[in-house]
């Protein structure tokens, strides 16, 4: 008799902590429903890839975003292919399939990257395009860059400005449409003036320890060189190591792109000609910006273009030669 009170008993108990759990599922449910209908509650997953990390600009970037999207409880899943395409082409693949509401990247290659942009726009996830533009430019919701093509045309506006002629080495990274843009630009600047003369080209990745192989070759081929239009200051880098090696620092004029504290302090030191100073902060702000708006549902503009400015001795006090701009 006493078994079967137990029993029963016990068959109440469980009845009713099955219905206290049903009622709090639907409690939950209706009130993550609610917040998400309201806008209010919902916490975002991000994904970020950029070409290399082994560059301190990315880095910036990398921490204004993660700054801003933080501030606002959210989380950023950052990776780094290593300039490695089939590897960032995983990467995203990986982001996908952890379900983020969103991916900055970096293309390491602008053309061969599309298969990833197709696979996240297949699912919906909406991309933000950071520093250089990519070939499929239709895939992706926003790209937000420096003027590169400017920066590229102010570099040479200085050395038209500040030598009678000369011959021109080019360091560049063709698979990057930001390092393509600035050698058009320069290219394009100087057209017409026959006093100037490019004498060779050099692909480098815009990495510094590549740069400078590269540039002991030319070197070598190309003697009487007088320039060298380098598409970064970690190219520049690069390329002033070997001038150092070969006894020539300071004797050929070295240009280069991103105003970077590295870059600025061989302006100051006269090493360096003039960098066209980008702003990766204000990338980064602009890119966490615009992927609130695209889920907000609000417009945002397709192409965002931020300005350039050319850092020279003459003006490198109001930049400063210790941080970014």
């Amino acid at each position: 008799m006493e078994r079967r009170q137990d029993k029963k008993v016990l068959q109440i108990l469980t009845g009713v902590l099955l219905g206290i759990l049903v009622a709090a599922f639907a409690w939950y449910s209706s009130n993550e429903g609610l917040e998400q209908t309201m806008g209010q509650g919902k916490k975002y997953k991000f994904g970020a890839t950029y070409m290399t990390m082994n560059n301190p600009f990315y880095e910036i970037i990398d921490d204004e975003i993660r700054s801003q999207l933080e501030a606002r409880g959210d989380i950023l899943i950052t990776r780094d292919p290593a300039l490695d395409v089939e590897k960032q082409i995983d990467q995203v693949q990986e982001l996908i399939d952890r379900n983020v509401d969103g991916i900055f990247i970096n293309p390491v290659d602008w053309k061969r990257i599309g298969p990833a942009l197709e696979e996240a726009s297949k699912v919906g996830i909406p991309i933000i395009v950071v520093d250089t533009d990519v070939f499929e430019s239709e895939r992706v919701a926003c790209t937000i860059v420096s003027d590169n093509y400017q920066a590229g045309g102010l570099c040479a506006a200085h050395l038209l400005e500040h030598a009678a002629g000369g011959n021109i080495l080019l360091l560049t990274h063709s698979a990057a449409k930001s390092g393509v843009d600035r050698i058009q630009g320069f290219k394009d600047a100087i057209e017409g003036h026959e006093e100037f003369r490019i004498l060779a080209e050099g692909d480098c990745l815009g990495q510094l320890e590549r740069a400078m192989p590269v540039t002991e070759e030319l070197l070598e081929q190309y003697p009487e060189t007088d320039i060298i239009m380098c598409l970064n200051d970690l190219a520049a880098m690069g390329a002033m190591a070997a001038l150092k090696d070969a006894g020539l620092e300071g004797k050929i004029a070295v240009y280069g792109v991103d105003g970077s504290p590295d870059g600025k302090s061989m302006v100051e030191a006269g090493f360096m000609a003039a960098t066209a100073a980008q702003f990766p902060r204000e990338i980064g702000r602009e890119a966490a910006s615009a992927v609130y708006r695209i889920l907000e549902g609000q417009p945002v503009e397709k192409v965002v273009r931020i300005r350039t400015e050319l850092v020279t001795r003459g003006n490198l006090e109001q930049y400063g030669s210790d941080g970014w701009q």
